[in-house]
């Protein structure tokens, strides 16, 4: 066996309320569900890609946006607006090549990329 990176084994970020804000990552987006904050994630691609400092791709205080891998975008979008929070769709985000785009923000303002790959990847 080579030796050397397999996959993202965690993401670890400092909290106001910790409990509060685990609690609606579960709720809402299914992530963290067992009682040691744990998820099974299905394989697929993961982007790892440092952005210019400059970037206004997302907001230039945060210094990491988490982007999510999601089945069914529409449903979840309009799972996540009935639950009250408010979801963000552009067009120009949207690309026949990478797939679909949306975005929430958590209870603390983190940005989160809901992303739908194109069928088949």
């Amino acid at each position: 066996m080579n030796a050397g990176v397999t996959g993202i084994g965690g993401l670890f970020f400092r909290s106001r309320d910790p409990e509060a804000r685990a609690a609606w990552y579960r709720e809402h987006l299914g992530i963290g569900t067992g009682s040691d904050g744990m998820w099974q994630q299905e394989a697929g691609m993961t982007v790892f890609a440092p952005f210019a400092a400059d970037s206004d791709y997302f907001a230039s205080e945060q210094q990491f946006m988490l982007n999510l891998r999601v089945v069914d975008l529409e449903r979840l979008a309009a799972r996540l607006a009935a639950a009250g929070v408010p979801v963000e769709r552009r067009e120009e985000w949207n690309d026949d090549e990478y797939g679909t785009f949306a975005r929430i923000h958590d209870p603390e303002g983190l940005a989160i990329e809901l992303w739908e790959p194109p069928a088949g990847q």
